[in-house]
């Protein structure tokens, strides 16, 4: 993937500029490429790099919704689930959960067998199985760490996870680039440019020159996710109200703990909880309290670590004095309701057409929504573009298979499997190999061959070599060792957040993108300070205060 230079940029009238480079913002990139139209799409940052990457990393439909009898969002996730399933399916499994079930009452084990009946009927043409009742002795089969004090038994249905929706984020970049989308990264919106009361493009600003440049489009669509409200007042465009409603999320990554996803309700506030295998680790979360700070500024503190330990705890004791590797924090954007406790807000999204609404023509806000419904909300914003151009076109996303998605990764395997351990390279290499690329893990295995250095694993705590962190660089438009390390080839979400071997790293991707030696120094010092600020720190103070 080619990064756009601010030349191609400029160069014209396109079609729709996308503020915001998370995953709605490069899926709405994709979708409107693939319908021919002449796309740009601007991050301040890296793709991917807000609040996709720190989410509990789902694709469900959200079993508790139907509490908040939130059928229609519930089916129209269901729906996404499969469409993902199908496009990705080297990106996006199958995950079984389990519901565990400690003194409940009949009426409460009855609703929530009635929860999952409505559950299965609003996924009447999924793949995946039906959901089912363990008893308790089947349900510590299953989970030998659950806790068996009062353990009743456990409902068990299936929903599906995306390991690494950063590089979901990142194939919608990439298919959007080949088709002829303009993607940069580092660059940011100073102003959006208003003739006659009509939004016409954007001021940009390339943030590690300063460069200004004047990017025109006919539509300009903002999906700056958490950050929607303060780039409209950041541009000049104010509201009489604030949007959204941003609450914050904290996850925990710690030891593995249970080889199915568990779902609780927190003893101490009745929120829901989940327990992920994730990655090698359990994913311990999530929070959900009102944030109304910069996104960029949320971590973990040390009432979210202390919460989500004790809780977690009570269903498996086994984490009570576990190691707590990081913590990972976002900020969610919800569409604004008051009056409401913040786990009740509504999942749902909204479409803003500003020139509808009294403001500006030209201007198309997205507000909300979840990773599970990315595309289809990607969807109904291209759609909404379409009908501002007044030009139709056949909708692809939904039947158009994402990079390495076009096989199966039962039969990538069969294809790469063998070529790969003449490499040396192990099972898990392998696997880990077509969990990030699917179909175009042959392409990284073509640079290890050539350079047999590269087939090398960086670090003793994951599967990930070297010949990755080339490829980022050299086809995933990486900019910075952070980019590398956390959403490519992600070294840095191992269990000593790539700190071990950061130089390593460096050298690798120096020699790719002929870094000298100031340059190599300066990103992994960066990247040090990155991992301090946002993962690392408040760790450390909870572990000052537990010792």
């Amino acid at each position: 993937m080619k990064r756009a230079n601010l030349q191609e940029l400029t160069s014209g009238v396109l079609d729709v500029l996308v503020v915001g480079g998370g995953i709605v913002g490069c899926g709405i990139a994709r979708d409107a490429a693939l319908r021919g139209l002449r796309v740009g799409l601007i991050e301040r940052e890296d793709f991917g790099g807000g609040t996709t990457s720190r989410s509990t990393r789902l694709i469900h439909g959200g079993l508790r919704y139907l509490e908040l009898l939130d059928f229609a969002l519930v089916r129209q996730d269901m729906r996404e689930r499969e469409i993902l399933l199908r496009i990705a399916p080297h990106l996006v499994k199958p995950l079984p959960f389990l519901v565990p079930m400690y003194g409940w009452p009949a009426w409460k084990r009855d609703r929530l067998r009635i929860g999952m009946v409505l559950y299965d009927m609003l996924s009447y043409d999924k793949s995946l199985p039906r959901h089912s009742f363990l008893t308790r002795e089947a349900a510590l089969a299953e989970e030998p760490e659950l806790n068996p004090r009062g353990l009743q038994g456990a409902a068990r249905y299936f929903d599906c996870q995306v390991e690494l929706p950063e590089r979901l984020t990142l194939a919608n970049a990439i298919d959007a680039a080949e088709h002829g989308a303009l993607l940069r990264n580092y660059t940011d919106v100073v102003r959006f440019i208003r003739e006659g009361g009509r939004v016409v493009g954007a001021e940009v600003r390339d943030i590690a020159t300063d460069r200004q440049v004047n990017v025109r489009a006919s539509v300009v669509v903002n999906a700056t996710g958490p950050w929607l409200d303060r780039s409209l007042a950041e541009a000049g465009e104010t509201e009489t109200a604030p949007l959204l409603r941003t609450t914050k999320g904290v996850h925990l990554v710690m030891p593995k703990t249970s080889t199915n996803a568990i779902l609780s309700i927190a003893a101490s506030d009745g929120r829901v909880f989940f327990v992920v295998p994730w990655f090698g680790y359990s994913l311990v979360g999530t929070t959900d309290t009102d944030f109304a700070d910069d996104p960029g500024n949320a971590h973990a503190e040390l009432s979210d670590v202390e919460y989500l330990l004790r809780e977690a705890a009570v269903i498996f004791p086994s984490l009570r004095g576990a190691p707590v590797y990081y913590g990972m924090a976002g900020v969610r954007a919800l569409v604004r309701k008051e009056g409401v406790r913040e786990g009740a807000v509504s999942r749902k999204h909204a479409i803003r057409d500003h020139g509808k609404l009294g403001g500006p023509d030209g201007l198309i806000s997205v507000l909300g929504g979840k990773i599970t419904a990315y595309r289809g909300i990607a969807e109904e914003a291209t759609d909404a573009v379409m009908t501002r151009l007044g030009r139709h076109s056949a909708r692809h996303t939904a039947f158009s298979p994402l990079p390495g998605g076009d096989g199966s990764p039962d039969e990538v395997l069969k294809t790469l499997k063998p070529r790969a351990q003449s490499m040396g390279l192990s099972d898990r290499q392998v696997d880990h190999l077509i969990e990030l690329y699917g179909s175009r893990a042959r392409e990284v295995l073509v640079l290890a061959e050539r350079r047999p250095n590269l087939a090398t694993p960086f670090c003793e705590h994951g599967p990930t070599i070297k010949a990755q962190a080339c490829y980022a660089a050299l086809n995933e438009g990486a900019e910075t060792l952070a980019d590398v390390m956390l959403r490519r080839a992600p070294i840095g979400l191992e269990s000593c957040l790539g700190l071990d071997c950061v130089e390593a790293v460096a050298d690798v991707v120096g020699q790719t993108l002929r870094w000298d030696d100031d340059r190599r120094r300066k990103e992994a010092e960066a990247y040090r300070q990155l991992v301090a600020e946002r993962y690392s720190a408040p760790l450390a103070e909870h572990a000052a205060a537990s010792a």
